[in-house]
């Protein structure tokens, strides 16, 4: 059975990388995992997968506007492991392990063996005993890490919890899972995603095309034959998939497989990823000119989650001004805010 790359030395000897001492420097601070299936594809030549999971020297350099909490999760933490940014939804971060490490995360900090960990029994209590106490919370938000890592028991027992919770009506999963892993998407596991008495969806994160293998598609299917609500959502990158044409292939290729794109990330500012950035106003023209190519229901929100924790916000136009200082950004609660991306 093959197995997962975990190491600058696995990806050496799988003839992927050099082990130069840049990608030593990168590695020691940011973790590398690469599944079966997308080290197929980069063998095949997909420069957009290498792109996303191959450690990269450039990821040594960072700059003063980048952050380690670039959008904020600790200002709105009042527990381990939830994030309370908005009224009416929380983040429960169940886990910090992902099936594949993307080199532009923007919680590359948080994740991986050094990351901020699995949530304890203790732990979870209380992050429980805090969404029933809080009427107010609509939406729960699983994510991590990818909480599709979870064993198939573990996701049951949370959607049981989350099932006694009257005012929650939504449960989300955040996961990279169906197109990077497929193979965990079991006939089990999707019985253990849904939650009597509540909407379950599963927002797939997917930067490009090429990620929809025919397993992933198989992977997709059994998720939306059992009636689970199937979102989209995608980071613009700069040499992943920042050309329209690019990014009107990957939406098609989520409608075509009842995956509705949700949203269109502008890139965080992480450690280490500015080369993967591009100017918001590029962004716009790329976005812009979706228009023209796809169907309303195949195109996704373009939003900027503001640094500092102010909250996700759409940047067309109306949402952004030019001044002498640099961008600024207009939050949810209607406050310019500059942004020096």
């Amino acid at each position: 059975m093959r197995r997962t790359i975990t190491s600058l030395n696995g990806l050496r000897e799988a003839g992927l990388v050099e082990a130069i001492p840049a990608l030593v420097a990168v590695t020691d601070r940011y973790a590398v995992a690469i599944t079966p299936a997308m080290v197929d594809l980069i063998r095949q030549g997909e420069t957009a997968i290498a792109a996303q999971f191959l450690p990269d020297p450039r990821e040594s350099i960072t700059t003063p506007d980048e952050s380690p909490d670039p959008i904020g999760d600790h200002t709105h933490s009042p527990l381990k492991g939830l994030v309370h940014r908005y009224p009416d939804r929380v983040l429960l971060k169940v886990l910090h392990a992902c099936p594949v490490y993307c080199r532009f995360c923007f919680r590359r900090e948080m994740v991986g063996p050094d990351g901020d960990g699995t949530l304890s029994e203790t732990e979870l209590d209380q992050a429980f005993a805090y969404i029933a106490a809080t009427p107010a919370i609509f939406e729960v938000i699983l994510t991590g890490g990818d909480p599709l890592m979870l064993s198939a028991r573990r996701i049951q027992a949370l959607g049981e919890r989350l099932a006694q919770i009257p005012h929650v009506q939504l449960v989300r999963w955040h996961s990279r899972v169906p197109v990077v892993s497929p193979e965990r998407i079991t006939a089990e596991l999707v019985r253990a995603l849904r939650i009597e008495g509540k909407a379950v969806s599963v927002a797939i994160h997917a930067n490009h095309a090429s990620e929809f293998t025919s397993e992933a598609k198989k992977a997709i299917a059994r998720l939306a034959d059992a009636g689970i609500v199937l979102l989209g959502q995608t980071v613009l990158l700069k040499g992943v998939n920042a050309e329209t044409e690019t990014l009107a292939t990957l939406f098609r290729a989520m409608a075509a497989n009842r995956i509705r794109p949700l949203y269109l990330h502008h890139p965080d500012l992480a450690p280490g990823t500015g080369h993967f950035r591009l100017p918001i106003a590029e962004g716009q023209a790329i976005y812009g000119a979706l228009r023209g190519q796809l169907p309303g229901p195949a195109i996704p929100a373009y939003v900027l989650d503001l640094p500092g924790g102010h909250g996700k916000v759409p940047i067309g136009p109306g949402h952004c001004r030019e001044t002498e200082d640099g961008i600024e950004i207009l939050d949810p609660a209607g406050t310019w805010r500059l942004y020096r991306g």
